[in-house]
């Protein structure tokens, strides 16, 4: 009984709510302390700060750890699984039905608008990371991290992850 409470109490404020994780932490909240009680808001409000110190989407680590405080593994496998479906399910329905036109004139012209769009909104997130690392780190810092950075990826085709990898360091010695 306990793993469909789990299951209902993540899946209902992720098939309802709009907006993404932070929009749902309050329908999380309705549920995991107010309906079932397995936290106390002070607990809770304590989950939601230390998720929101590590990286990745907030509703999935909150779901994981309280599934797992709740009933073990067993408990964030449903959980996770649960806050999940939901946009899983969204976009298989959009991607079956986008394949079933993708000869449509429609879909193609919706297809070419989306792409510019996209490379606005990455270029626009760059120069605002850029900026921050300017003002925060200095513009001799980041100009350094950065043109490491162009050269291992460009040059050594060395994988993303060591380059961050290797200016998380850089910062920890320099920055820090």
């Amino acid at each position: 009984m306990i793993y469909w409470e789990l299951f209902l109490a993540f899946f209902i404020p992720n098939i309802i709510g709009y907006g993404g994780g932070p929009a749902i932490i309050p329908l999380i909240e309705a549920e995991v302390v107010g309906r079932y009680g397995w936290m106390t808001a002070q607990g809770f409000a304590e989950t939601l700060a230390l998720g929101n110190a590590l990286p990745s989407p907030i509703a999935t680590k909150m779901a994981g750890y309280i599934g797992y405080e709740v009933a073990g593994i067993g408990g964030a496998l449903i959980a996770v699984a649960a806050t999940v479906i939901p946009s899983l399910l969204l976009m298989l329905g959009a991607l079956g039905l986008l394949y079933r036109h993708r000869d449509s004139p429609r879909v193609k012209r919706m297809s070419q608008w989306v792409r510019p769009v996209i490379a606005m909104m990455m270029a626009w997130l760059t120069l605002g990371f850029l900026l921050e690392s300017v003002t925060t780190s200095g513009a001799i810092h980041t100009l350094i991290i950065g043109i490491v950075a162009a050269i291992a990826l460009i040059r050594f085709k060395t994988h993303p992850a060591f380059v961050v990898m290797g200016a998380l360091i850089y910062g920890g010695f320099f920055l820090g």
